[in-house]
């Protein structure tokens, strides 16, 4: 079995998938040699044209000579960019670009002087260089792949595997380009020569050259080139290939030569196979024998609105227009100029852009040779774009996603592989633009990949900044744990003491500002626990303190103010209700913060809050107070202090129990008296004596209640506080019928005020006081109006409540009736009578 160097010896060729056969257009441009173009005034060199960023090597306003190096890089990706001319660089600014979408690129211009004066050149012999040598010299020359893709020739050059066979390519494939058809016959000993720097670079085992059959005269010449070269006898040999389009194609010449197929997102080295260029094996000559940069190429300018068409050497950077200008451009309404063929190239919207290093033609058809773009229609799946279609993909497939702008899906459909030769769009009976669309969707997923990329190196960047950070703060906490363990060492007794208190005084100014935050509940934890250490005679004798301070505070303030106006009485009688107010308020207080009360010492607690509040609105509202008024509000003092210190079951309870029995009937009886008095007198005056009234009615039966809050089981003591309940309701009864037409929203809180204190108190007193009421509006009728003890039997605890509860409620409806008087009274004339 032959093997492929003995295959490629007998010349076998293998069909290539795909292709298509337009009419060729060669013969208006390869009939006349490579000519020259006057030099144009102004040169547009864009920075990078090939590779990564770079740096300028020159600024505005400096003079170059023609190959001086422009831009600087470091990159292995980095092309130089060198000066077509001589002259002045007079601007360094964005110019459009040599681009579909003419988008502006940074750009160099350069005034040519007209002499184009060349820089020094530095020429050498090739058996003086090393390979390294070589490849640098061809990157500084900024040499790059010629036939259109502008692939950095010296990373071909320098392949990590190793290279087997070389294809060079002159098939040039393009209807309308000849200038490698016309470099091979004109320069053929000079890309010889430049195959034998190659040769000696990648040492490969064959060499081949090959050029379609549509080209004899550059077959003949390079045959004859090969015959006179030194290479070794049977290395290097020139194949005809059968013309079809596009058999130029890199991965299709390859299939063509050896019948391999270069792998999907594979590269040819892989195979041990490299394809270079004649454009490109001209300019490695030049670059490595003559130092010459890479600052001019072949050009094919042709079509038939042309009137020299032909190929010449254009410097890199010279203006579109001006090209046209110098070949008798003529054009035609909506004329389209095309840089590259018709299969492969795209329109210019802007002629005034340079020439690059891929620029193999310029093409300005007539209407007749390529007329407007058809509409485009609805594609019909006839299926010839994908027999066509030399990369054997699915063109039809990768059409819908497109224009879907689903471009992940047309990439799994090896939307990478697509060479963009046209053949599809060709074919398509539709007139789709195939290649268009492939070509956005290409461009979108080029900008995905490049923003992830770009935020995989910020994530990469975060992650470092965060690990820096982090080891930072771990050598400070290093450093200071280091710095205090020296201290300590070197610490004294003396010094650790000093440490100590400080460390204390610290934790005593936390605790300090937590007391603080916290508040009462802080001061009310505090007294709770004090209780719970404390005696129950403590709390007794605090009651008394606070009592004993308030009447001292009342003694002061009437000391004060006896020198002033006979108004001081009414003062004295407000001074004392305030003072017994406080001491009522404070005993309470005290009582709260010593220890957990009982139901009945919330009880007791309640109604003393509450005379507390009565007594201080009584006070406000006074104008006047008569010694009679003081000596009430003495008795309400002294009931009030007797009230608050009963906290216990004895004798004098009961006492109390009866005395306060005795002094509800007597104010009721006085209370009516003074309705009827107020009802038969219309005079205004009568305010002073009905707040008196009130207020002894009122001092009375808080003192009532409160006794009857602490009384005991006695069966004497409960018989006097019901008939006191009873005698107290008729006699509210029959003011209230009197006032009827007078109430007011005050008097509904007075009646309310005493079951608002219950609820305060506790829940269960409220609904007890509930239940009272309605019991004790049972028993009342049957009392009548008489003050008569009545005899009854023993009653249990809750009845006794009950009760108690009943005779509450009863003299606070009396108090309410007393307010009504005091509401309906207008004449003062009471004082005298009182």
């Amino acid at each position: 079995m032959l093997t492929l160097l003995d295959q490629l010896d007998k010349g076998t060729l293998w069909r290539s998938p795909g292709g298509i056969h337009p009419p060729e257009v060669k013969f208006l441009s390869n009939a006349t040699p490579i000519g020259q173009l006057p030099l144009a005034s102004t040169y547009l060199v864009p920075v990078p044209q090939v590779g990564e960023n770079c740096t300028l090597a020159v600024k505005v306003g400096d003079k170059v000579l023609k190959g001086t190096q422009l831009t600087q890089g470091t990159s292995i990706w980095h092309l130089p960019v060198h000066a077509p001319t001589s002259g002045t660089v007079v601007a360094i600014e964005p110019r459009a670009s040599n681009h579909a979408s003419a988008l502006p690129v940074n750009t160099c211009v350069i005034a040519a002087d007209g002499k184009d004066t060349w820089c020094e050149l530095v020429s050498n012999q090739l058996d003086d260089l090393s390979h390294q040598q070589i490849v640098d010299k061809i990157r500084s020359a900024g040499i790059a792949g010629m036939g259109g893709a502008a692939f950095p020739t010296h990373i071909k050059l320098n392949p990590v595997s190793e290279i087997d066979l070389v294809i060079i390519n002159g098939v040039e494939c393009e209807p309308y380009i000849s200038a490698d058809d016309r470099l091979m016959r004109e320069y053929s000993q000079d890309i010889l020569a430049g195959i034998g720097i190659i040769h000696r670079l990648l040492a490969p085992k064959r060499i081949v050259i090959a050029i379609e059959d549509n080209k004899p005269e550059a077959a003949k010449a390079m045959q004859a080139a090969v015959n006179q070269c030194g290479l070794p006898a049977g290395s290097i040999r020139v194949t005809v290939i059968p013309t079809k389009y596009p058999s130029g194609g890199e991965k299709q010449l390859i299939q063509i030569i050896t019948g391999r197929e270069v792998p999907s997102g594979s590269i040819p080295a892989k195979l041990g196979i490299v394809v270079h260029n004649v454009g490109t094996a001209f300019a490695i000559h030049q670059a490595v024998t003559q130092g010459k940069p890479l600052v001019e190429r072949v050009v094919t300018v042709t079509g038939k609105n042309v009137g020299k068409p032909g190929n010449y050497w254009l410097p890199i950077g010279t203006p579109v227009d001006h090209i046209l200008t110098a070949t008798e451009f003529t054009p035609e309404a909506e004329q389209k100029v095309i840089i590259g063929g018709p299969m492969m190239g795209h329109a210019l919207a802007n002629i005034q852009v340079p020439i690059l290093k891929g620029t193999n033609c310029i093409l300005v058809p007539s209407s007749q040779e390529i007329g407007s773009a058809p509409e485009e229609k609805a594609c019909i799946r006839c299926g010839e774009c994908a027999t066509a279609c030399p990369a054997l993909l699915l063109p039809q497939q990768l059409f819908w996603h497109a224009k879907a702008e689903e471009y992940d899906k047309a990439a799994s459909y090896n939307l990478k592989d697509c060479i963009e030769c046209g053949c599809c769009s060709y074919v398509c009976p539709s007139d789709i633009p195939l290649v268009e669309y492939y070509r956005i969707a290409k461009s979108a997923l080029k900008q995905a990949a490049d923003e992830k990329q770009q935020a995989e190196r910020a994530k990469q960047r975060f992650d470092a900044r965060l690990a820096r950070l982090e080891e930072e703060k771990l050598a400070r906490e290093a450093k200071a744990k280091e710095a205090a363990e020296r201290r300590q060492a070197t610490m004294t007794g003396t010094d650790k003491n000093a440490v100590a208190e400080a460390m204390a005084r610290i934790a005593a100014k936390k605790a300090a500002a937590a007391q603080a935050a916290t508040g009462e509940s802080i001061t009310e934890e505090a007294s709770a626990t004090t209780t719970d250490t404390t005696a129950a005679p403590k709390g007794k004798a605090a009651v008394a303190a606070a009592i004993a301070r308030a009447k001292a505070k009342k003694a002061a303030q009437a000391n004060t103010e006896s020198t002033k106006s006979p108004g001081a009485e009414t003062d004295s009688a407000q001074i004392d209700s305030s003072a017994n107010v406080d001491a009522t308020e404070s005993a309470t207080n005290v009582i709260a913060q010593e220890a957990p009360l009982s139901q009945k010492d919330k009880v007791a607690a309640a109604i003393a809050r509450a005379k507390a509040k009565k007594a201080a609105q009584q006070a406000e509202t006074a104008a006047s107070d008569t010694e009679v008024s003081n000596t009430e509000v003495s008795n309400t003092e002294v009931s009030v202090n007797d009230v608050s210190v009963s906290d216990v079951n004895d004798a004098e309870a009961i006492k109390k129990a009866k005395v306060a029995a005795a002094v509800a009937r007597a104010k009721a009886k006085k209370a009516a008296q003074q309705a009827e008095t107020n009802a038969e007198n219309d005079l205004s005056q009568t305010a002073t004596p009905a707040v008196d009234s009130t207020a002894s009615v009122q001092a009375d039966v808080n003192d009532d209640t409160e006794a009857a809050a602490t009384d005991i089981n006695d069966a004497e003591a409960i018989k006097k506080a019901k008939v006191a309940a009873a005698v107290a309701r008729a006699k509210a009864k029959k003011i209230a019928a009197a006032s009827a037409e007078s109430k007011t929203e005050s008097e509904i809180e007075s009646v309310d005020e005493i079951q608002t204190e219950a609820n305060m108190a506790s829940p269960s007193i409220a609904a007890t006081l509930d239940t009272a009421t309605t019991e004790a509006d049972a028993v009342l009728p049957s009392v009548g109006s008489t003050a008569e003890p009545i005899e009854t039997a023993p009653l249990s605890s809750d009845e006794l409540k009950k009760a108690r509860i009943a005779a509450t409620i009863a003299k606070a409806k009396a108090k309410k009736a007393a307010l009504a008087q005091e509401a309906n009274a207008s004449s003062d004339s009471s004082v005298t009578n009182d």
